[in-house]
């Protein structure tokens, strides 16, 4: 089974409170026949998207090939955060790369905020950056370890836009006991996803790169041209960039054997109106501690948007019962609120969680597996991708030198072997462990 359809219908977004919100974006025509293009980008998420916009603002001829819609995938369907730092802390990154490199990696993810910001006011895009993350800890260990955490970005990396909270702080911010501290970071923030998806989209149209939409991509010839073949056309291209994150599938066997898709989940209240309030005292979004997190803020009209729960299968699950579950223990006051929305979205993991750069062929080039830390680091990707096809690889190569372990089993096995990794650490979720 192909995930591009085991969940969806053919080029229409999913019924979620985005796409009920979304701003109106007419479809781009689907490829048909053979164009030629300097760069063929695969993939119409944020990755994509930006790697198209950069490309055709530096005078590349492009042409992007998206199967659905643009921002259809986790680009158009998550939780809209644009966190600090990388998908590891400094400490692990210190460890395995070095403390020169590790300064590095923190100023890409800073400058990949920044990106975010600039690109929505540049091109007066549909949406506002609204700041503030509030990390939530479900244990006083954690909440020890988050504040020293943040005195060691303020003292090595120079960061300090860290408001640390304590148990009292923490339950006048989200409204429930089960809390034990935490911080909010007031230099990230959240976004509405898809609506940036389509200001990307309409911004790379302007500048001039071609997308085609309904455009699926059955396979990549092995040539110093590369073709890429789809269901009705072809593109020639001097470069490829592939863009697909958790919808890769059988496209590039090396980079699937290092970037594993799965499912989360959103749900989206009625509006709470006053009892609004009762969730979030302050307009920011949460995350919290678990190994498979809870997120959450609410809406510009009032809903509670919450996030939880995975799954590793082709086919979603009853996505109501599952994130209900979740949310209900942070917030048990809701469980008469109705639910409007409900939506699923594949996105991609790797084995250390830290974003997949490679180049698995001299004129293919890859990013992937964000590990639910894409939005700003996506973004930013796909810029780092144009400047590699333009001759400009250092930061391309700094990502890339990171160790990427293949999953146990192979692309055969890493499903099931997945599966049971991922039931492990759940249960020590639900054990408190």
């Amino acid at each position: 089974m192909n995930l591009l359809f085991a969940n969806d219908r053919p080029g229409q977004y999913p019924a979620s409170w985005y796409a009920a919100t979304a701003a109106p974006c007419d479809p781009f025509p689907p490829l048909r026949g053979e164009v030629r293009a300097d760069v063929c980008v695969i993939g119409g998420g944020f990755t994509g998207l930006s790697a198209a916009l950069h490309l055709a603002q530096a005078g590349r001829r492009v042409v992007l090939v998206e199967a659905h819609r643009v921002g259809f995938g986790a680009s158009g369907r998550n939780g809209g955060q644009v966190g600090s730092g990388q998908r590891q802390d400094q400490v692990w990154i210190e460890k395995v790369a070095g403390r020169e490199n590790a300064r590095r990696l923190w100023d890409v993810a800073e400058e990949a905020k920044a990106l975010v910001r600039s690109l929505i006011a540049d091109h007066a895009m549909p949406l506002s950056f609204r700041p503030g993350i509030a990390h939530a800890c479900w244990t006083a260990a954690e909440v020890r370890e988050t504040h020293a955490y943040a005195e060691k970005l303020r003292r090595d990396y120079g960061y300090d836009r860290l408001e640390p909270l304590d148990r009292e702080g923490i339950r006048a911010l989200i409204g429930s006991p089960v809390y034990q501290g935490g911080e909010i970071d007031w230099g990230a923030g959240y976004i509405h996803p898809l609506n940036f998806a389509i200001g990307l989209a309409k911004a790379a149209a302007a500048a001039g790169a071609v997308i085609h939409e309904g455009t699926v991509v059955h396979d990549i010839t092995d040539d110093p041209r590369p073709v890429v073949r789809t269901d009705r056309g072809r593109v020639v291209a001097d470069q490829v960039i592939l863009a697909c994150n958790g919808y890769l599938g059988s496209l590039e066997p090396k980079v699937a054997a290092k970037v594993m898709p799965i499912n989360n989940f959103i749900v989206a209240t009625e509006p709470l109106g006053d009892r609004a309030a009762t969730v979030l005292s302050r307009p920011v979004a949460v995350a919290d501690t678990k190994f498979v997190v809870n997120y959450w803020h609410l809406s510009e009209d009032g809903r509670l948007l919450f996030g939880g729960g995975e799954s590793y299968g082709w086919k979603f699950p009853d996505i109501v019962k599952t994130v209900s579950k979740p949310m209900l223990e942070v917030y048990p006051h809701l469980a008469d609120a109705r639910i409007d929305y409900a939506w699923g979205g594949t996105l991609a993991i790797t084995m250390n969680r830290m974003p997949c750069f490679a180049r698995p062929r001299p004129n293919v080039w890859s990013a992937s597996g964000y590990s639910g830390h894409g939005v700003a680091l996506a973004t930013l990707a796909g810029r780092m991708m144009a400047e590699a096809v333009q001759g400009q690889t250092d930061r391309f190569d700094l990502m890339a030198s990171l160790p990427q372990p293949r999953f146990p089993g192979g692309v055969a096995l890493r499903w099931p072997m997945l599966v049971a990794a991922m039931t492990w650490y759940s249960m020590r979720d639900r054990l408190g462990l």
